[in-house]
């Protein structure tokens, strides 16, 4: 398999990367908005909503570049650990984000995605997360994957399975419940 690693440096943008880059799936770890928005004298969840806005440019650019799937690693099952004003604050934003954006990605044709174990999540947000993915399921555009409350012990398993499952069967599950695989 070839791998193709595409970095950008500080300065450039995105733009400047060639049409004919041959990526298919483009990963991004959504990290340091805190730290930026501290470094400007404003709260964390400054720079977090900052960087959920950003959000946009990489989908607009992914769906007009060919680019099939694009997977943003926007809460890993590790930030749990964060003061709970902060992870309240990254929850609602979490709302906030799909309220406003689902019915646009929707008109472009992209699938949304959310990868990880949800359970986790209160109602209000797994009900907002089920109808965003069920609208735009038929979607045959770029594939968005939000990486929510995902990390290595919730993957590890699942990808056990995976393995397991493709060896027995030649099929492969990735559910959020290891019972249903």
């Amino acid at each position: 398999m070839d791998l193709k690693r595409v970095m950008l440096s500080a300065n450039q943008t995105v733009s400047e990367i060639s049409p004919t880059h041959g990526c298919r799936h483009v990963a991004i770890i959504m990290d340091g908005n805190g730290r930026w928005a501290k470094r400007q004298g404003k709260i964390r969840a400054f720079g977090h909503k900052a960087g959920a806005k950003s959000v946009r440019r990489a989908v607009s650019f992914a769906a007009n570049n060919g680019i099939e799937a694009l997977t943003l690693y926007a809460f890993s099952s590790e930030n749990w650990n964060r003061p709970a004003q902060e992870v309240s604050a990254l929850m609602e934003l979490f709302v906030w984000a799909l309220d406003s954006e689902v019915k646009s990605l929707h008109r472009h044709n992209v699938r949304l995605r959310i990868i990880g174990d949800t359970t986790r999540f209160n109602a209000r947000l797994q009900e907002r997360i089920r109808k965003a993915e069920a609208l735009t399921a038929n979607n045959t555009g770029l594939t968005l994957n939000i990486a929510a409350n995902y990390g290595g012990r919730w993957i590890l398993p699942r990808a056990f399975v995976c393995w397991r499952n493709r060896y027995r069967t030649g099929r492969c599950c990735l559910s959020r419940s290891r019972k249903t695989c």
